[in-house]
């Protein structure tokens, strides 16, 4: 449960950059993410991807792939979308 919070999290970041670049796709969404640990449980990119891919059906990013870099730190940052 704790990777689909933050995976809705970056969606609802996406979907906002995507509006304001006025986008009509979301091809790749790339963000940074640290050491993040969310209700106990260390938040992983494979968790994270699944929850993104399932929380996009029927939006712009659908079809988005998810790219997570690992960082130092205990945060995550929407680096880059691309569409």
């Amino acid at each position: 449960m704790h990777d689909l919070h933050l995976a809705d999290k970056i969606l609802k970041a996406t979907l906002e950059v995507a509006e304001k670049n006025n986008l009509q796709k979301v091809d790749v969404v790339e963000i940074d993410l640290g050491d993040l640990v969310e209700h106990g449980e260390r938040v992983l990119p494979e968790n994270l991807t699944v929850n993104f891919q399932l929380l996009a059906k029927g939006s712009i990013a659908e079809k988005a792939k998810l790219k997570v870099n690992s960082i130092k730190g205990d945060s995550w940052k929407l680096k880059s979308i691309e569409g």
